[in-house]
């Protein structure tokens, strides 16, 4: 498995101190995020997952907790829209760049606005994709924050 993506490639570029965390993806696993949890040790509610939705037709991505459901109510408000929804597979990986299971949040194709569940704020880290399936990157989530340039606000359901 590559150590280099463009995820970690966008980290390093944006100076943001992160460490790498490796694991047996497994595609069959019902919740991929609960399963990255599980395979690394560490509590689910500081493994986040990257959605892709579109709020009002404009794409958009979630960061949230991997044992959490994304608000699409409150997913379409902070971005000042009226409907939310997630993208369907294939686009979200044409967006992206990035397969399912590996979405990243940096270092995505097209950037795109991104809320980060304020919730995450109050960990020491947070572990996030790293833009491949497998591959997770551990770092402080204020810098994750900062590096995306995110909207940090309330989005579970």
């Amino acid at each position: 498995m590559a150590k280099t993506t463009q995820a970690t490639r966008f980290l390093d570029k944006a100076r943001v101190s992160y460490t790498i965390q490796q694991y047996d993806y497994d595609p069959n696993a019902f919740k991929v995020g609960l399963q990255a949890a599980e395979a690394i040790g560490e509590p689910a509610e500081r493994v986040l997952k990257t959605l892709m939705a579109e709020v009002d037709g404009k794409p958009v991505c979630a960061v949230l907790p991997s044992n959490a459901e994304v608000s699409m109510k409150k997913l379409a408000a902070i971005f000042k829209g009226k409907h939310a929804h997630m993208l369907d597979v294939p686009a979200a990986e044409r967006l992206s760049g990035y397969h399912v299971g590996g979405i990243s949040p940096f270092g995505q194709r097209k950037r795109v606005p991104v809320d980060f569940e304020a919730a995450a704020l109050g960990h020491p880290y947070v572990i996030m994709n790293g833009g491949q399936r497998g591959l997770q990157v551990k770092l402080a989530p204020a810098d994750a924050v900062k590096a995306l340039g995110a909207e940090t606000a309330g989005i579970i359901a």
